[in-house]
């Protein structure tokens, strides 16, 4: 095994036992100059760290005496790290980058708890150590999206976009401005959404638009023109506009096929959503997506039995919303599409 200084031995002593401190602890204010905040911030099973609003690197160091398997989450529910192994007596690093705001999960929800707090879970979670620092040249990927993204409240609901950041690395982070019961409509016209985030892109930021699942009563031109609207918006501040199709509803044809209208989002009116996305994408040069596609092929292959797990199905009868699994795997596929289109360097994604 390779040696440690002084400090993290002393810091992994502390991890084996951890012991509840307050939470003004290592408290950092804008505009001053402090170490890292680090495990002191740290009970047994959460973390809590007293920063204002920006995007923040995390490093930890896991394991313990024992085999052990931690996983960390954050914020509103948000996946961060996904469950790591690290055998008897050894420590494995691991990093990444995520975003801290007001509210924190849904924009126009709660404001949650002021500050970062990380949940250290897993079937054998052990922090040996950890280290929060404000990260300095980032890159945003951010959300655009309904409930089928959005970072859920409470269980059992997970939206793709709140799983997503477990797939990256540190120097990539995922601000999820998706909120539940939004249209193209919606979105555009509201000041805690379009309003909010637009302003936040900075050159070279990915923004993500998936869009069409509450866009019920909207008409095929007012559809296009919206989402056209907001390519425009996103490239006006330097971001690359990335447009996706909606995720399947788990309705099924009696041959074992997804129904063309419920489950492929056809509206009311005869408005093909995924079609006009994909149209948008092809005549303004926006990368597509194409997570309808991708969806559609894995419900169908799961059939109608197993793919309840992927949705809320056993748990509401509900075959429109993900469950944590079917959240993770969608953004799974999310994760494989970036990386195939060169929208993110291979070096920032996680491939477990």
């Amino acid at each position: 095994m390779r040696r440690f200084n002084l400090a993290v031995l002393a810091a992994l002593t502390l991890g084996a036992g951890l012991t509840a401190v307050p939470a003004h602890a290592g408290e950092v204010r804008a505009g001053e100059a402090h170490a890292p905040l680090g495990i002191a911030n740290c009970t047994a099973g959460a973390c809590h760290f007293d920063v204002p609003a920006g995007t923040y690197d995390v490093k930890v160091l896991l394991g313990g005496d024992a085999d052990s398997s931690t996983a960390i989450s954050g914020e509103t529910r948000r996946s961060l790290l996904p469950a790591t192994a690290a055998p008897a007596g050894e420590r494995v690093a691991r990093s990444f980058t995520v975003n801290v705001r007001t509210p924190e999960g849904e924009p126009t929800g709660a404001e949650g708890s002021p500050g970062l707090d990380l949940v250290i879970g897993g079937t054998a979670p052990a922090l040996a150590d950890i280290k929060v620092t404000p990260a300095r040249h980032a890159r945003q990927i951010l959300l655009v999206g309904d409930s089928t993204v959005c970072d859920q409240p409470g269980d059992p609901y997970s939206g793709w976009g709140q799983q997503l950041p477990q797939y990256l690395r540190k120097g990539l982070s995922v601000a999820n401005y998706a909120d539940s019961g939004e249209s193209t409509v919606s979105y555009l016209a509201s000041p805690q959404l379009w309003g909010t985030v637009q302003p936040l892109i900075r050159p070279g930021d990915l923004v993500l638009v998936q869009l069409a699942h509450n866009d019920k009563t909207t008409d095929g031109a007012t559809y296009r023109a919206n989402l056209e609207t907001l390519v425009a918006g996103i490239r006006e501040k330097g971001g690359e506009p990335v447009l996706v199709t909606p995720i399947v509803r788990r309705w099924f044809n009696s041959d074992g096929t997804l129904n063309n209208n419920t489950a492929l989002l056809v509206n009311g009116l005869g408005v093909d959503h995924p079609a006009v996305i994909r149209s948008v994408a092809a005549d303004n040069g926006v990368p597509l997506i194409d997570l309808t596609a991708r969806t559609k092929s894995l419900v169908e292959s799961l059939g109608t039995e197993g793919s309840k797990a992927l949705y809320l199905y056993n748990e509401k009868r509900d075959n429109t919303h993900t469950s944590v699994q079917g959240a993770t795997v969608y953004a799974g596929l999310v994760r494989d599409e970036l990386l195939a289109q060169h929208l993110v360097p291979e070096g920032l994604v996680r491939a477990e």
